[in-house]
């Protein structure tokens, strides 16, 4: 199997989505602008194609058919295999406790239902020791810069990052106290029936 560092988040969020039923490239983009996830990752049909013919070549998905509708050119339909659900869970494994790679936790958490709900839990708690010592780190520095009396004028960046801070620690503690206390449901197998009907959702995608 690939080293998951070789895997990019868009063909991170490719594979995810081949976790909830065989589809073709075009489905995989209707899906992911739907959720709204073209925010996180470039969604351009080139990208795409590209990400799933490297995808296939590493053997994380296969082609399992090709079809036609009307006048419209023929479509390839992939389903992901077994080295491919793999590399997805270790990516967000190893992405979603870190701090420092924004654009990468934002795709982690986006893909986070696809591990268990306690392990996200654990690796969120993991997360939160980052957090609470990057609090602790700029609160020091922003006393220290009192102490020393610089202007505050050039402090407004340190303030506004504590801020930050202090805003994702308290959504984060959320988020855990409502995986904790099962109120969010959490993995595939806890989608309501008549949206996995609508969403044509085939596989299961959590133990």
């Amino acid at each position: 199997m690939p080293e998951t560092s070789r895997l990019t988040p868009v063909g991170v969020m490719i594979l995810a989505t081949l976790r909830e039923g065989d589809m073709h490239p075009y489905e995989m983009v209707r899906l992911l602008k739907e959720r709204r996830d073209d925010r996180l990752v470039p969604l351009q049909k080139g990208t795409i194609y590209h990400t799933v013919a490297r995808l296939e070549r590493d053997g994380l998905l296969a082609e399992v058919g090709v079809d036609r509708e009307g006048n419209r050119p023929e479509r390839t339909t992939y389903t992901l295999l077994d080295a491919g659900r793999h590399a997805v869970e270790e990516w967000v494994r190893a992405e979603l406790p870190q701090i420092e790679r924004a654009n990468d936790f934002r795709v982690a958490l986006s893909e986070a239902h696809n591990l268990d709900r306690d392990e996200v839990i654990a690796l969120l708690d993991r997360r939160r020791e980052l957090l609470l010592a990057s609090v602790e780190e700029h609160r020091t520095g922003l006393s220290a810069s009192a102490v020393a009396e610089t202007p505050e004028q050039f402090l407004v960046e340190l303030q506004r990052q504590s801020a930050l801070l202090d805003a994702e620690l308290a959504w984060q503690d959320c988020l855990r106290a409502r995986l904790a206390d099962r109120s969010l449901p959490w993995g595939i197998a806890e989608i309501p029936e008549h949206i996995k009907k609508k969403r044509h959702v085939s596989k299961e995608t959590t133990p």
